[in-house]
């Protein structure tokens, strides 16, 4: 599949809330990562999940997640146009019509709106198989769990140069 090296390797992050490792919560939303995250190995077009991923760490201002799949998105070979204006997709022709129903429907799955999300699903149904929508619900799912994990544990990028030189670490995740 895709090698991505090492991830976040220029960055450091410091929980500022509290340690997710205090509880098994943060050990059951890794298994859902190895699941449904970036290095899983899933039936739907790769590029198309990752958009997914981007798509719900924007929605979700979660400084990690951000960071982290528009590394990735790099890694695997979307452009950084498109990442730049992903969350303008309803104004680009970029996107094809697959990506438009898929994006819609993540938004409306995130941002959750009962009539907007059947709206969306019925039109995701066009594209996909059961299959495809069930992995591309599962991974938007996993998102959403892994944006607010990281916002409510307080995740935030710090300067590792400033942080060794206080004598402080940051934490790696």
């Amino acid at each position: 599949m895709f090698d991505f090296g090492p991830v976040l390797e220029n960055v450091s992050f410091q929980n500022m809330r509290f340690d997710p490792d205090q509880t098994p919560f943060a050990r059951l939303a890794s298994e859902m990562a190895t699941a449904f995250g970036y290095t899983a190995e899933l039936s739907v077009d790769p590029r198309l999940l990752q958009l997914l991923r981007l798509r719900v760490a924007q929605l979700n201002p979660c400084s990690y997640c951000l960071i982290l799949h528009t590394e990735v998105s790099t890694k695997i070979g979307i452009s950084s146009i498109l990442v730049a204006h992903l969350p303008s997709w309803r104004e680009s022709t970029m996107f094809s019509a697959k990506e438009r129903a898929a994006l819609r429907y993540c938004e409306a799955l995130t941002i959750f709106d009962q009539e907007r999300f059947a709206a969306a699903h019925d039109e995701l149904r066009t594209h996909f198989t059961e299959r495809d929508v069930a992995e591309i619900a599962a991974v938007i799912i996993n998102m959403n769990v892994w944006t607010r994990l990281k916002l409510a544990q307080g995740a935030v990028p710090v300067d590792a140069e400033r942080m060794r030189a206080s004598g402080r670490n940051a934490d790696p995740r």
